[in-house]
């Protein structure tokens, strides 16, 4: 086990250089590893899914508290820094893989687990997905990101998009702390932020209704500069007067943009859509 401070030093003992092309970005302060930890709140009956484990700095954080650590890493140079940070845990459960490419029931109980992850800037958006939309989700979802990407995820109306409504559709996120780009070697371009996502039991739509609600939504915002009239007629194939008319039975000005809409709006857009004209598109 080492702490944040020793990342340079072991990266020179094992020859290990971050790679750029995977977003590699190694902690390096301490303050910022108890950020994250703060965020999960950890208990010794918790089992946590890491993703990008990295050289085992926050893996190691995580096993000192958490009952059983899966922490999975896709680069093959970085599991023998890992295998040695991690030789003295009996809790933790090395993978070598590409996250994206497992099924996370197959690895995790269905009991329920939390994932604690600083991940790779460029996988972002798939893992949020892949984490929130899995078969058994989490409980807590726990990602140091960019702070940029962490502020669209918690946008009011106004703000919002499709990364935020499908974020917001399976859980509440807040932004627990600012974690700056001088805490990470090589240093980023950015700040990055920590974001707790507080998993739902269940979406805040019926499961049948998620493929629909999808559709609408991409649809409001593939001309997002648009009135929300004019483009989910485009998107859908429809007649401005349909398109008028489903909105105004849902209570939405047809000249507002997508980005204005509240979930709660989208989701009652979403269930006169499936009332009336899901089988007709």
């Amino acid at each position: 086990m080492f702490a944040p401070g020793d990342t340079r030093r072991i990266m020179r003992q094992f020859g290990i250089q971050a790679d750029k092309h995977l977003g590699q970005n190694f902690l390096i302060e301490q303050a910022a590893l108890d950020k994250i930890l703060k965020a999960a709140d950890l208990k010794a009956s918790d089992t946590v899914l890491e993703v990008g484990a990295g050289l085992g700095v926050l893996t190691c954080a995580l096993a000192e508290t958490a009952g059983h650590v899966v922490a999975v890493e896709f680069d093959r140079r970085l599991l023998p820094p890992l295998e040695w940070a991690t030789q003295s845990f009996q809790n933790v459960r090395l993978i070598h893989a590409d996250i994206l490419s497992l099924e996370l029931e197959d690895i995790l109980p269905a009991g329920g687990y939390k994932v604690v992850a600083n991940i790779p800037y460029n996988i972002t958006s798939l893992l949020i997905r892949k984490t929130l939309e899995a078969a058994h989700p989490a409980e807590l979802v726990v990602l140091t990101i960019q702070r940029e990407v962490a502020q669209r995820i918690v946008a009011l109306p106004g703000e919002m998009s499709v990364l935020a409504l499908s974020v917001q559709l399976y859980g509440t996120p807040e932004i627990c702390a600012r974690i700056p780009a001088g805490c990470f070697y090589p240093r980023p371009k950015v700040d990055s932020a920590v974001i707790r996502i507080r998993m739902a039991e269940s979406p805040a739509i019926p499961r049948e209704d998620i493929q629909a609600f999808f559709l609408l939504v991409r649809a409001g915002f593939s001309q997002k500069r648009k009135q929300l009239k004019n483009s989910l007629s485009h998107a859908l194939g429809w007649e401005d007067e349909k398109t008028q008319a489903l909105l105004m039975r849902a209570k939405i000005k047809p000249s507002i943009r997508a980005q204005e809409l509240s979930l709660e709006e989208w989701l009652g857009l979403v269930a006169l859509y499936q009332q009336e004209y899901s089988s007709q598109t």
